[in-house]
């Protein structure tokens, strides 16, 4: 019988978790109660009382709840959270993972939901989901679920959402527990690449060269959330190699878009001594929300509406400037094998001649800056007279990658 792990705080969500419960066990689904509350008592019993989950992380609940500190108190019950789910899957006890909460249930939930591998079934029902959820997800397959109104109680709007998101993780798990076909056995070496839709032409041909030399391609949308998750997965050592060819989220970090990825970005692939190979794609613009969403501050720039969702605006020759220096002093950190790789003829569907972001003069301005910060580096430089999007510039980028990875270790290239 395939297992849900409840995941909550019993002393404010007693009644909504005894509620799921039920639900659950009349869908044949087995479950845990984990409780994960500290401040005042349990209002049903748990499968796994609180102070196991703080032992868990090796802490002690009746110290917790002395220190009368509730950050602290979130933060360790969150890790003990995570300790105990990793031990019920690796006893073959969990096929799924339900919590709900506001912003401190959401917190400890979805840390523990984070320390699980890809695929297990993961839904957070929370009133935070309808706002920036990067936190909470980071880089898992967590899926949330908006409750429209605060979880406190069982009533006439959060029942039926409840009810959807119990019946949806006992499908998830009834799934991942008896009828999920197993992974398709692939033994290619892995690839992350980045990519935006002003860059995909590019990333695509590159993507299509590596799947014929033998890799299997992972595509990183550039859109926060996607940089996070490369950098992520590159720093556990998961691929042999990556393909950065779209760096706006640095672009957004600079200069105060909504996409931006943080200030580790382009850096875990060198610290891992992973063989990467970059392009300054999509650094002619910075990107935000609808139009309406664009600061009053930058409506003198020139501005182009992408699509309903996404609005942008040109880069200038100083944040060119800066952005060069900056992807420059990254590369030079790496441990690894790099190169950067520059289209002469632009840098986005919208920078390549014809388009309204094509300014050599202000691309100039980036590749100076760039070659000036890589003088006297290992990282290898080269300059193509095509734009990024030529198939040719994303065929050379994918062959090159392929050749770095070759000769610094034989053995993650395609046999």
């Amino acid at each position: 019988m395939p297992v849900v792990a409840l995941l909550g705080t019993l002393d404010t969500k007693g009644a909504e978790y005894e509620w799921l419960r039920e639900r659950l066990l009349r869908r044949a689904v087995d479950v845990v109660l984990i409780d994960t509350g500290v401040a005042g008592e349990p209002r049903v019993p748990a499968d796994i009382a609180r102070a196991e989950v703080a032992r868990a992380a090796g802490a002690d609940i009746a110290r917790l709840r002395a220190q009368g500190d509730r950050g602290s108190a979130v933060t360790t019950m969150a890790e003990g959270a995570a300790e105990v789910v990793r031990r019920l899957h690796a006893r073959g006890r969990l096929h799924g993972v339900l919590a709900i909460g506001g912003s401190g249930g959401t917190s400890i939930a979805t840390r523990a939901m984070r320390a699980l591998p890809l695929g297990v079934p993961k839904l957070m029902v929370s009133s935070m989901a309808a706002g920036d959820v990067s936190p909470y997800v980071g880089a898992a397959d967590i899926a949330m679920m908006y409750s429209v109104v605060d979880i406190a109680g069982v009533n006439r709007v959060s029942a039926p959402i409840l009810a959807n998101a119990a019946d949806a993780i006992a499908a998830m798990a009834t799934g991942f527990a008896t009828d999920a076909p197993p992974p398709p056995a692939d033994d290619r070496p892995l690839v992350a690449a980045s990519m935006a839709g002003v860059t995909t032409p590019g990333v695509d041909a590159a993507r299509q060269r590596l799947t014929d030399l033998g890799y299997e391609v992972l595509v990183f949308h550039s859109v926060g959330s996607g940089g996070r998750s490369l950098e992520t997965l590159a720093a556990q050592g998961m691929f042999s190699g990556v393909l950065d060819l779209t760096l706006s989220e640095l672009a957004d970090d600079l200069v105060g878009g909504t996409f931006g990825a943080g200030p580790d970005r382009l850096r875990a692939a060198g610290r891992a001594g992973v063989p990467q190979v970059v392009s300054p794609g999509a650094l002619d613009m910075v990107k935000f929300g609808p139009l309406a969403s664009l600061p009053d501050r930058f409506r003198s720039r020139h501005v182009h509406v992408h699509n309903p969702s996404v609005t942008v605006i040109r880069t200038t020759a100083a944040e060119c400037a800066a952005l060069g220096r900056q992807v420059a002093e990254k590369l030079r950190a790496a441990t690894g094998p790099a190169a950067l790789l520059l289209p002469l003829r632009g840098l986005s569907t919208l920078g390549a001649p014809g388009g309204p972001y094509h300014d050599p003069s202000v691309d100039e301005v980036l590749f100076t800056a760039l070659r000036d910060g890589l003088r006297g580096s290992r990282v290898e430089l080269a300059a193509y007279d095509t734009h990024l999007n030529d198939p040719e510039f994303g065929r050379a980028a994918a062959d090159r990658l392929h050749a770095l990875i070759a000769a610094n270790d034989p053995a993650r290239a395609p046999r």
